[in-house]
């Protein structure tokens, strides 16, 4: 039991930690038409992730490594549950993945707008689909004893939407603080700009989602019980309301430091308001995925968390070094002189 619990903590850490590093890269590509008015500046704006984004996604098949490895039943009925929206999600990645990379090979108008064109949608599908499946995720799928017995358009529900906007919006406001961080001029101006204009929705929408959470999901009984894990949930609003305090300050980088603790907070507080499900069910709960009847073994667990406790810090380290080095903020001028850049 103790092995169960520990890798349903690692398991919400590692989506927590992939939400948060590729957040901006997803948040910054569906706004790239808004932040960059020009090649010049589109340029940039890929540049500042160019070092990165590919790293990140490190974290989301780390997540799904660990899911088939610690829970495997839950990964083989997920991926059998939710086969078609998981493909438009994996097509979404890859034509994210070819545009950054095919965009600047061709000095062609036409050819740059196709591909802009492919950022924006490589970007919004995947973040609006994470936020529908996690949220029909909390609310529960159809599945008992026979299957799953939903459709692709019945996780279009309104809470599913609902969720999937609300992932929408804390990408779109965390890119564009990145965006912010990482370039200099009309450009970093541009995107504070639409961070500001965009946190009230995106705190609309909050309250929205912790209000309709209570009537569709059982994500408040964990609460209930355990009140000390309110903290959470008190923590991910006051993050929240850094973001603005921050940015009002000029502090674009506390902004984005505040963005980062918001959404590692409100993935967690998810996480914590399923255990022990990992997929509930909404028709009755016995038939639920849970970290008990879904789980490896008691030996595989075991060495599992030895590796996961000598690999993922020097992971995390070797993220923190890339960081630094790419630290320094992207520029026109540079990005226009140098042919290797994106």
């Amino acid at each position: 039991m103790v092995f169960q619990v520990i890798w349903f903590i690692l398991w919400g850490v590692l989506w927590s930690v992939y939400f948060m590093l590729d957040g901006f890269v997803l948040g910054e590509g569906l706004l790239h038409y808004v932040l960059g008015k020009t090649d010049g500046e589109r340029r940039v704006l890929i540049n500042t992730i160019g070092p990165v984004w590919d790293g990140n996604e490190v974290w989301l098949l780390t997540a799904g490594g660990a899911t088939f490895a610690a829970f495997p039943t839950t990964y083989a009925l997920m991926f059998s549950y939710l086969y078609t929206a998981l493909l438009l999600l994996l097509f979404a990645l890859i034509i994210r993945g070819v545009s950054y990379e095919f965009r600047g090979k061709v000095e062609n108008e036409g050819w740059k707008k196709g591909w802009d064109a492919a950022i924006f949608v490589g970007n919004f599908v995947p973040a609006l689909l994470f936020g529908v499946a996690f949220g029909n995720i909390f609310a529960g799928l159809p599945m008992d004893a026979a299957g799953y017995h939903g459709s692709l358009l019945a996780l279009l529900n309104p809470y599913g939407l609902l969720t999937g906007v609300l992932f929408v919006l804390l990408f779109a406001v965390h890119g564009s603080l990145y965006a912010a961080v990482k370039t200099r001029g009309d450009l970093s101006a541009r995107a504070a700009g639409v961070a500001a204009k965009l946190w009230p929705v995106l705190l609309v929408v909050a309250v929205a989602f912790l209000a309709y959470t209570k009537f569709a999901t059982h994500l408040y009984d964990n609460y209930l019980s355990s009140p000390v894990l309110l903290i959470i949930p008190v923590l991910a609003v006051a993050a929240l309301l850094g973001i603005r305090l921050f940015a009002a300050r000029g502090e674009l980088l506390g902004a984005f430091a505040a963005s980062c603790l918001t959404i590692l907070l409100v993935v967690a507080t998810g996480v914590a308001g399923l255990f022990p499900n990992l997929i509930p069910s909404s028709l009755d709960p016995a038939y639920s995925l849970t970290i008990f009847n879904s789980s490896s073994s008691a030996y595989t667990l075991k060495i599992m968390t030895v590796v996961a406790f000598i690999f993922v810090p020097i992971v995390i380290a070797y993220k923190i070094w890339v960081y630094r080095v790419f630290r320094a903020p992207v520029t026109v001028e540079e990005v226009l002189g140098d042919r290797q850049a994106y």
